[in-house]
């Protein structure tokens, strides 16, 4: 397991010179993740803002082997790669460990892609599977996903009288993947740099799946300015919005506690899409997210303790 930042690559391994949009903080994240490599890696990336904003033809940001795939099959293909290479090596044919990394928005893998990553976790391929989390179909219209926030205003879940913003609740995308009993899922927060090259480090490592669930806000879709993406990030951390944990064989672990909680009114009031609820008759959706993060925090410190 990596041991110190010395260990961490100085080589840039996505180029300056992309399009994704102003603040936006996924190619950050995406840094990181790339810092955290140990050697020669493949990484397979779902349609999406990152991949459309990194490959506009016929240029690529990409400094390394990767994989534009559908929407749908990131983890499919990333399981074929990653035993197509397994095969090589035992008929002598290879002899380098080639990390597979496969990379998704919360689109391509909370509802498009859930079948695909699912098998591929049930069959225990042996690759990183990174779920980018800006809440919403951001790259085709800010449509709501199932990860976006309940209450907040999406292109399908526009807030008015009879519906006041999305109806239902967001998945719970690690525990789908502990579900499955692999051996590393965690949470992480591009405001959090250290904590997230850590878990990217140890998800690579291990033998077998893992999956990491990152939050990076969307300054066009969550509505906040572009300067506060980092600031929106920490916050739904220390809001408890969004908890740092990780689960290693089954043994949670919360990886940065917060025992003194801002309100998630906090959070909620940097974000236009959120700016519905505050009218009188709306206050009680408020009142019921912030009921939804106590009690998912309790129960994280419940599972922590055991």
């Amino acid at each position: 397991m990596m041991s110190t930042l010395r260990e961490l690559t100085t080589e840039e391994l996505l180029a300056p010179g992309h399009r994704m949009c102003a603040g936006c903080p996924v190619p950050t994240f995406i840094r990181m993740t790339l810092k955290a490599l140990r050697g020669p890696a493949v990484l397979v990336n779902a349609t999406g803002c990152l991949e459309v904003s990194t490959s506009i033809y016929p240029y690529t940001a990409w400094r390394l082997p990767w994989v534009h795939v559908a929407f749908e099959n990131a983890a499919a293909v990333a399981s074929g790669i990653e035993a197509g290479f397994k095969a090589l090596m035992r008929k002598g044919r290879w002899d380098q460990k080639v990390d597979v990394i496969a990379i998704g928005g919360d689109g391509g893998t909370f509802d498009i892609g859930l079948q695909a990553l699912s098998g591929a976790l049930e069959r225990g391929h042996d690759f990183l599977y990174i779920c980018y989390d800006n809440e919403a179909y951001m790259n085709t219209g800010i449509q709501r996903s199932g990860s976006t926030t309940f209450g907040a205003a999406t292109t399908t879940s526009p807030p008015g009288a009879k519906i006041p913003g999305k109806r239902e609740w967001k998945k719970d995308l690690i525990a789908i993947a502990v579900a499955h009993d692999i051996p590393y899922a965690a949470t992480a927060s591009v405001a959090f740099w250290k904590d997230c090259i850590a878990k990217v480090r140890k998800g690579i490592e291990v033998d077998g799946p893992a999956v990491i669930h990152a939050i990076t806000p969307c300054p066009r879709g969550w509505r906040h300015e572009p300067s506060e993406s980092i600031k929106v990030a920490r916050l739904a951390v220390q809001t408890r919005f969004f908890p740092l944990y990780e689960v290693e064989n089954g043994k949670y672990r919360i990886t940065l506690p917060v025992p003194n909680p801002l309100p998630v009114e906090e959070l909620l009031k940097t974000q236009g899409r959120f700016r519905h609820l505050f009218k009188p008759e709306n206050r009680w959706m408020i009142e019921a997210i912030q009921r939804w993060v106590d009690k998912n925090y309790e129960r994280l410190l419940k599972l922590s303790q055991l």
